[in-house]
């Protein structure tokens, strides 16, 4: 095959939603259609032994909830899909952003039930400031919710996108036969009871006078869905693909992952209009899959994805050219080359070794401390790819290790911790105690979590009263000395030894800017 031809095939994207709205499960049952995995399991580790198969981490098991961005590939209809399963909750937000930096389109999912949450909110409006183009699935049907008119209509107000429905749902809850796909013009029957193996359709093109819709799901429900049919129509755009890879529309689909019931016309219409790989923007240039070069950025580092053998794993996006085993590759930031003899594709923490990879695929390099998040891999050229977020961390603890014997073993995962992006770590300068920062409190529980049981080490967290960690820089080394000898109290070292003022209250940093004018403070690291 080509690489034009590898281009066209490639389709990467990523999944949103609240905590909670059946994202994961999602997941699932698009991995079961394309015959990645043979059997889905629940999210809820409580209520089956099989766990979901894109929660690979333990903690996530525990909880039931996904607190890293998992990668799946698989392949559907000739297409390769990657997807990328990120976290919902809001204490993991940083994980999810930087993923919507990797992918070329997303899938919003929605609770019939609760409708349009914060939490989506926040990821819509990163996908929107970029254009990304995005399907909306709205999920468990199954169950009593909100009218569908209500809930297109808070989509449209509440995350600011135009929505043309390309399924209608017929009844919901008790009353729930189906969905009507209007992009394929078929009635699509639903059955209880987890019996959904292969959807029964009909095929029906007039909706208005075909006898079969009301002999399938009663005649007061069809005439119904006829109604509904009519607003949708005069109300709603016709599906326009170009305005769709413009992100200036958004299909909605309904449907119950959990019952595997809507999730292959979602599928069918995705690998159908989802765009294949797109540009990327660098600081130097706009770079296009087509180009004949290499080159890719770092979007996410994890630590211990396969515990027994102390892994570390950095997550490229391959942008333009073919990324080839075994070849030398030039490391941007620190201006080297390398070699990677074995990179992998994934199936959550299932790993495979790849000879070569295409734009839009992820692959995962291991790494022994060379990689930051935000790195590029070129083929010489040096570039610096945008739009990689990074955070000012909003809540602060002090480390205590538990057992003076594990020093080395807390010191070292806290640090290799650390690298992921998900939390950072400050020395205090008088009294050399370690503080993590994190920008949600459940950051500290999955810490301490893997502190445990992926390096042995045990430690607790004490309280410390901050209200800002402040980068700070300046021209002049002679106000920069006087700074640091004033303020010595309240300064750190971050893990690689840059300068960090770690202000008590908004009041205390505003009178180190007004005292200090030649100190420049900044909110993130990457100034």
């Amino acid at each position: 095959m080509g690489f034009q031809e590898e281009l066209n095939n490639r389709r990467t994207f990523g999944i949103v939603s609240h905590p909670d709205a059946g994202k994961t499960t999602l997941t699932e049952k698009l991995l079961l259609f394309g015959g990645a995995i043979q059997v889905a399991g629940a999210v809820k580790s409580n209520k089956i032994k099989r766990s979901a198969t894109s929660d690979f981490m333990e903690i996530e098991r525990q909880r039931g909830i996904s607190v890293a961005t998992s990668v799946m590939a698989f392949e559907y209809k000739g297409l390769k899909i990657n997807i990328l399963d990120t976290p919902g909750h809001q204490d993991f937000a940083e994980d999810t952003y930087r993923t919507l930096t990797a992918v070329d389109s997303v899938i919003v999912v929605i609770d019939v039930a609760k409708g349009v949450e914060t939490q989506t909110e926040k990821l819509v409006k990163v996908c929107r400031m970029r254009n990304t183009p995005i399907i909306v699935f709205i999920n468990k049907l199954d169950r009593e919710g909100k009218d569908g008119f209500e809930l297109l209509d808070e989509i449209e107000q509440k995350l600011g996108l135009t929505v043309t429905p390309l399924s209608w749902p017929i009844g919901m809850g008790q009353r729930f036969k189906g969905v009507f796909n209007l992009y394929d013009q078929k009635l699509v029957l639903f059955q209880p009871h987890g019996k959904q193996n292969v959807e029964e359709s009909i095929e029906i093109t007039d909706v208005e006078n075909d006898e079969r819709l009301d002999k399938e799901v009663g005649e007061n429900l069809a005439a119904e869905l006829r109604s509904d049919l009519e607003v949708v129509n005069e109300v709603y755009p016709d599906f326009n693909r170009e305005e769709y890879l413009d992100g200036a529309v958004s299909p909605v689909f309904f449907g119950s992952a959990i019952n595997n019931f809507g999730v292959l016309e979602l599928l069918d219409c995705f690998v159908d209009v989802a765009p294949g790989p797109l540009p990327r923007l660098t600081e130097e240039r706009r770079i296009d899959p087509k180009e004949d070069k290499f080159a890719g950025f770092v979007f996410k580092i994890h630590a211990n994805m396969d515990p027994k053998h102390r892994d570390r794993i950095a997550f490229l996006r391959v942008c333009s050219g073919t990324f080839m085993r075994n070849t030398n590759y030039f490391h941007v930031r620190q201006s080297r080359k390398m070699k990677f003899s074995n990179p992998t594709s994934f199936m959550a923490s299932r790993k495979t070794v790849v000879e070569e990879a295409y734009p839009g695929d992820v692959i995962g390099l291991y790494d022994s401390g060379n990689f930051k998040i935000g790195d590029s891999l070129t083929e010489g050229e040096v570039l610096h790819f945008k739009g990689i977020p990074s955070f000012s961390p909003e809540l602060f603890r002090y480390v205590n290790n538990k057992d003076p014997l594990k020093s080395k073993q807390l010191a070292k995962g806290i640090t290799q911790l650390m690298d992921e992006g998900v939390a950072q770590l400050f020395v205090k300068e008088i009294s050399n105690r370690k503080i993590v920062g994190t920008v949600g409190a459940l950051q500290f529980d999955v810490i301490q979590y893997r502190l445990k049981h992926e390096y042995g080490a045990s430690c607790d967290f004490e309280p410390v009263n901050l209200h800002k960690a402040c980068w700070v820089s300046a021209d002049d080394d002679v106000a920069m000395k006087e700074f640091l000898k004033r303020r010595k109290r309240d300064i750190a070292k971050d893990k690689d030894g840059q300068w960090v003022f770690m202000a008590e209250s908004a009041w205390a940093l505003k009178l180190a800017q007004d005292n200090h004018p030649k100190i420049e403070f900044h909110f993130t690291s990457e100034y």
